[in-house]
């Protein structure tokens, strides 16, 4: 059976295009077609500048909304990133086998450093590198793929690449893995700057729709969206972002296609009231799911709990492996050690 990892950054909370980017895809198809395991990558948070505190809670929350969106710890494996230390095992092993140049390259590090250095801070050395514990992320399972929106794609190439050059120096350990994108909604973009993405990072904004807003501040959000110049309703990504945008959310709520969509409608008024009403019904029994499981913390914590053991079981082979290939050697067993005493 193909087996799929994917991951969520607590670093804020969780938005519209989280869900229709990969949560909802994640409950509906991969965890019933495929050996799945979903991560909240806590340990990605730490690259910037944080508190303490919402780190914990943003990854109690994550957990919870990704069981609220469907995900079933009966059908898939659902855990937090740090408790499972083959992650950290791995990464620096890895680095061992990463470059400069490449951690360098990476789009991410360079938009997130540029703005760091603008605010007049540091950058810190771990949003350099942890491009590389995203790649141990995945190989540690033995992922065949990653479902990603598209400005991750990136991320999984790196992936790839680094495992062809270990198994190819060191003798063959990871499964090289392979990026899957949603064909709709892959990247919803920001309400109020229809060329950006709507990123969960920004502690608020209105062209953010959060997956725990309530409907009438989700309704506000649609209505007030920018779209473009003059009045026709086409989807065309270069020449009409803002409503493109608004088609491809509809599409994906409702199961259309943003392109025949954009020929039904006739004004930009209809065509937020109707990705309004659509984003509200999606999100209804998120939200409902969410407000039960938040009464019983317990049960996350148990899922969570059973989720890393599971998970821990499944990556230290491959991790244990990688030690070998590279020439560290093996642990003293206990008894060895006993005895020399």
């Amino acid at each position: 059976m193909t087996r799929v990892f994917s991951g969520i950054k607590p670093t804020g909370h969780l938005t519209l295009g989280n869900y229709l980017g990969a949560m909802r895809q994640w409950a509906a198809v991969d965890q019933h077609q495929a050996d799945a395991l979903f991560c909240i990558v806590d340990l990605h948070g730490m690259t910037v500048d944080h508190d303490p505190a919402r780190l914990r809670r943003l990854t109690r929350q994550g957990a919870t909304l990704l069981l609220a969106a469907g995900l079933d710890p009966e059908l898939c494996t659902v855990f937090v990133q740090s408790h499972v230390d083959e992650h950290a095992r791995l990464s620096y092993v890895l680095e061992c086998v990463a470059t400069d140049g490449e951690m360098r390259r990476m789009i991410q590090y360079k938009e997130k450093s540029a703005r760091e250095r603008a605010r007049g801070g540091s950058v810190r050395l771990s949003l350099l590198t942890y491009p590389v514990l995203m790649a141990a992320d995945i190989l540690a399972y033995g992922a065949d793929e990653v479902p990603v929106g598209d400005d991750q794609a990136q991320h999984v190439e790196l992936t790839r690449d680094l495992a062809v050059r270990f198994n190819q120096r060191y003798g063959h350990t990871f499964v090289v893995p392979r990026a899957t994108l949603p064909q709709v909604a892959a990247r919803v973009m920001n309400l109020q700057d229809p060329t950006s993405k709507m990123g969960k990072s920004e502690d608020s904004g209105p062209g953010i729709v959060y997956l725990l807003d309530e409907p009438d501040v989700v309704r506000r959000k649609v209505l007030r969206a920018v779209t473009d110049s003059g009045r026709e309703v086409a989807y065309d990504r270069e020449a009409r972002p803002g409503v493109t945008n608004l088609l491809e959310i509809l599409a994906a709520c409702t199961g259309g296609n943003p392109e025949a969509l954009g020929d039904a409608y006739e004004s930009y008024g209809a065509l937020k009231k109707d990705t309004a009403d659509a984003v509200i019904e999606a999100l209804r029994p998120v939200q409902a799911r969410h407000k039960e499981l938040c009464a019983d913390p317990g049960y996350v914590e148990e899922v969570l709990q059973r989720g890393a053991q599971k998970a821990r079981a499944m990556a230290r082979p491959t991790v244990d492996s990688a030690y070998r290939a590279i020439g560290l050697l093996p642990p003293v067993a206990e008894p060895a050690l006993n005895a020399a005493r």
